[in-house]
């Protein structure tokens, strides 16, 4: 889209603002709004100004001044403000030098995708994520010096089975009862349908939508695949409606990975896939019908794991979904069809374009540019360096010995452990200035000063439990 066709798509929709969105380090849309009569073409080129001090992880107050550039092809509609909007997704730009800026998270996806047409090992990376995400009815939490609590509440909660509902009627799913059950038990398919017609309305293009294996409203909305950065935009897109859908029919929906004791998480299982002039990379006649690119692209995921978890898997919460049960993805190992295996190999097609690497450990609290590049930093890595995956975990977990559990490696026990793990592990990051050093120690910094050393201060609840009367 050009410019010219920007300004006419507002015409034709009688906007008369427009509304300009980035996104923050963690991966949190941030929005600011402009009449287009006071705005013209070099929106596009010179951008508009905002303070970036505010912004998290960005400048220090002493570097603030930033610009943001619109990107004439995100342009969209906004579904929900009361007047027709105009949205346009915006690129982060130094005023001073006009370079872009290297803590933006989309200038790293283009970084990552370009990097990887450099290499000529393919000319493009197809990200598919299944995000998942909770529908509540209520939420409330409280941390201060001498309270702390949450609770969460859900019509749909299998804990509400005997509250007075005047009347009540049942048909709540069960703890981890939730998988693929129609109305009345599945409540949420209107409300899900109701997204997902928002997202088409858009131009994402969605597989399907269902209930989760969760109580209390748990669901996944599947997009088609696509390209790195445009699948960056489409997750930031699917965040936005799926908040605001939820918020207008007077529930609240949540991509936290674990709020729910003792029932699955929320994951985001995300498949990845290399092609080079339109021909899919990764079929073969190796293991699982894959080509030793695959294989290799597996080994360099498998590889840097602990470190890619920084960013696929980045809060404190993603760890208490990655723990054994539950089909948690927690044993770094490729597999067919075995869902305990950090890798797996969908055979669900044996068509050559079906074949893709489905990373299971990344959760949908991740930045999606951030997390994804990284994935194809580290496949790129393993393609490069034959990095092999290892013996194949084919067998029923529940089936193996303590001795034969303990020989497979597996995911960072906590937040903490992964931060490590990447400031020892980033090189292959930084390979064609995909990642920066600027960027990563940021990261570093921000997780260990505002998640994990607040986190370790603070009494836990339960410790109340254990310990009040020692």
């Amino acid at each position: 889209m050009t410019p010219k066709q920007f300004f006419d798509m507002a015409k034709a929709n009688h906007a008369e603002m427009i509304d300009l969105k980035f996104v923050d380090m963690l991966g949190t849309w941030q929005h600011c709004s402009y009449p287009i009569a006071t705005n013209d073409e070099s929106i596009f080129e010179e951008g508009l100004g905002f303070d970036g001090s505010s912004i998290r992880g960005w400048q220090d107050i002493h570097q603030s001044d930033m610009m943001a550039v619109c990107d004439p092809d995100t342009a969209q509609i906004d579904p929900f403000f009361a007047k027709p909007t105009i949205s346009v997704i915006a690129n982060i730009v130094d005023p001073e030098t006009r370079q872009r800026y290297n803590k933006c998270p989309r200038y790293v996806a283009q970084q990552a995708a370009a990097f990887l047409k450099k290499t000529g090992l393919a000319d493009t990376c197809y990200i598919g994520p299944e995000a998942e995400f909770f529908i509540f009815d209520e939420v409330r939490y409280e941390q201060n010096q001498h309270t702390g609590f949450y609770r969460i509440d859900s019509n749909e909660g299998a804990w509400n089975t005997a509250r007075f509902e005047e009347p009540n009627l049942g048909y709540k799913p069960s703890f981890k009862g939730g998988y693929f059950p129609v109305s009345p038990t599945d409540t949420f398919h209107d409300l899900r349908g109701e997204m997902v017609y928002e997202m088409l309305k858009l131009g994402i293009m969605i597989e399907a939508h269902h209930h989760e294996v969760a109580t209390a409203g748990q669901s996944e909305i599947d997009m088609k695949f696509q390209e790195l950065t445009k699948m960056g935009d489409q997750f930031m897109w699917y965040k936005y409606i799926v908040k605001n859908v939820a918020k207008r029919n007077g529930k609240t929906a949540t991509f936290m990975p674990k709020p729910i004791f003792e029932d699955n998480g929320s994951g985001m299982h995300t498949h990845i896939s290399l092609w080079k002039g339109g021909k899919p990379l990764f079929a073969g006649k190796s293991y699982a019908g894959l080509s030793d690119m695959a294989l290799y692209a597996a080994g360099g995921l498998l590889k840097h794991a602990a470190s890619l978890l920084a960013f696929c898997a980045p809060t404190c919460n993603s760890y208490r979904r990655l723990v054994p049960g539950f089909e948690a993805p927690v044993n770094l190992a490729v597999s067919a069809r075995n869902r305990s295996a950090s890798i797996r190999i969908p055979m669900y097609s044996p068509s050559p374009k079906a074949k893709r690497l489905e990373f299971r450990c990344p959760d949908p609290s991740a930045n999606g540019y951030l997390a994804w590049s990284a994935m194809l930093m580290a496949v790129i890595d393993g393609i490069k360096n034959k990095i092999k995956p290892g013996e194949p975990l084919d067998r029923n977990i529940y089936e193996m010995t303590g001795e034969e559990l303990d020989r497979i490696p597996k995911v960072p026990g906590s937040l903490e452990q992964a931060i490590d793990a990447l400031e020892a592990d980033h090189a292959y990051l930084k390979a064609g200035d995909v990642f920066s050093e600027e960027l990563i120690q940021a990261w570093i910094t921000w997780k260990r000063d505002n998640e994990i050393k607040p986190m370790a201060l603070r009494p836990h609840p339960y410790e109340f439990h254990l310990y009040y009367d020692a």
